[in-house]
């Protein structure tokens, strides 16, 4: 089975890649789908958009299979979201590739500690954890990573 294609997400796939982002993060476990945090994420995709995302969907023939948004100038991969019908298919370590295409250097991230499947696969990924820190907005303990391109790693020792 071919993988999605990597495209910018369109303004008219918001609700979509909204839709994509609650089914994923409902999938860890962690909270309950619900018409509220479906809204309150339609919500937030334009307005990180504007404050400098850039937003990208895993397009499988017409339909999403994942969102990825990353904040370039800050090195920082923010969302990584991949639908539960699609987990398992490499199409996270597709679009994880695609992001250390676009920061080849040095990538930053955080994860929520209770999502231990998500953390355990960066790590695998060869990302290092960093510190934990509780997010106030939320109250979930963060978990921060950065992945260095070894060349980079070596010449700052």
């Amino acid at each position: 089975m071919p993988l999605p294609t990597i495209r910018p997400a369109r303004p008219d796939e918001y609700d979509e890649v909204a839709r994509v982002w609650m089914e994923s993060w409902v999938s860890t476990g962690l909270e309950h789908a619900s018409n509220f945090l479906l809204a309150k994420l339609r919500a937030r995709v334009p307005m990180e958009v504007e404050n400098g995302w850039s937003l990208f969907v895993a397009d499988d023939n017409g339909r999403l299979a994942a969102m990825l948004a990353m904040h370039l100038p800050k090195r920082y991969l923010d969302q990584l979201f991949v639908a539960p019908e699609y987990q398992g298919r490499s199409v996270g370590r597709q679009l994880l590739a695609f992001t250390r295409q676009h920061m080849p250097d040095e990538i930053f991230l955080r994860c929520v500690r209770e999502n231990e499947k998500a953390w355990r696969w960066y790590e695998r990924e060869g990302f290092v954890f960093e510190q934990e820190q509780v997010e106030p907005m939320t109250g979930f303990v963060m978990k921060y990573y950065r992945w260095q391109q070894p060349a980079t790693a070596q010449h700052q020792t």
